[in-house]
């Protein structure tokens, strides 16, 4: 399995390659994540997914879904690393910062939002 670093750095490979990087402006990257993970969502949009996850058991659906999700993760590593962002360090941060705004005595099987 490649990490988040080995990743990062055949995408600044494949980005140099092809002379990209002019176009992987803060702006363009978000953008980017934007739109494929509404790409995402359209295949779920009316009624697909409402009912669990056996949708992804169909094999069209799960390509799909699995070819956005890689997209997804290629725009945000590139992203991260363009801004100099250890995704690790800051997934640590947001799960510490969730758990002191969600406690579990509090919050479990809870749908609510921290502030409600």
């Amino acid at each position: 399995m490649i990490d988040n670093e080995s990743l990062a750095r055949v995408l600044q490979i494949f980005a140099s390659e092809r002379d990209w990087d002019q176009f992987h402006t803060p702006k363009n990257l978000a953008s980017a994540l934007a739109v494929e993970s509404s790409e995402l969502l359209e295949i779920f949009q009316w009624s697909r997914g409402q009912n669990g996850w056996t949708d992804l058991q169909s094999s069209d659906i799960r390509n799909r879904v699995e070819e956005e999700l890689a997209d997804i993760l290629i725009y945000l590593i590139r992203f991260a690393d363009k801004a100099g962002i250890d995704l690790q360090k800051a997934t640590e941060l947001k799960l510490a910062m969730n758990a002191k705004k969600y406690p579990i005595e509090s919050f479990k099987g809870s749908d609510r939002k921290y502030n409600e």
